[in-house]
């Protein structure tokens, strides 16, 4: 019988729970609400404008209270305040074409000159399945090229 591998375990530190002069709070404990994690400042559509005020700790955190989690550990959330953030830039049309032209680049067959809606594989097959084996493209997943106008696709 195959044995099940080990779950990795949190790696904390010995070091003091508050000796990285921020303020942590437990999961599924109280938070203030004016604090939020990155992923929560992403979805209303504002970025930090500052330095993190306070650090959402780990789920095992609860067991070891006088622990900190390391920094680079991934269920450690660092939290900024709300009252501080800042609306996300909004890209000029410039930025948007440069964009754009980059994208076309990766997703532009260079034999068929058609414009897929996903990244080619071009560093290791150089080109599109269609040319590469014969694989046929579903109708829905590419653009016929337009000839010298520029059509955004994507």
């Amino acid at each position: 019988m195959r044995q099940r591998p080990s779950r990795a375990r949190c790696p904390q530190e010995r070091k003091l729970r508050g000796s990285s002069g921020l303020p942590e709070y437990d999961r599924g404990n109280a938070c203030p609400d004016h604090l939020a994690t990155r992923r929560q400042l992403r979805d209303r559509a504002v970025s930090p404008g500052h330095d993190p005020v306070g650090i959402l700790r780990c789920a095992r955190g609860r067991n070891t209270p006088q622990w900190s989690c390391t920094p680079t550990h991934r269920g450690r959330a660092l939290l900024y305040d709300l009252r501080l953030a800042r609306p996300k830039r909004i890209p000029t049309l410039a930025q948007e074409w440069a964009l754009d032209r980059a994208m076309a680049a990766r997703q532009t067959c260079p034999k068929c000159k058609r414009r897929y809606v996903f990244c080619l594989p071009l560093r290791t097959l150089g080109c599109c399945l269609e040319c590469h084996d014969g694989t046929p493209a579903t109708p829905g997943t590419y653009t016929v090229p337009a000839g010298p106008a520029h059509h955004f696709a994507a």
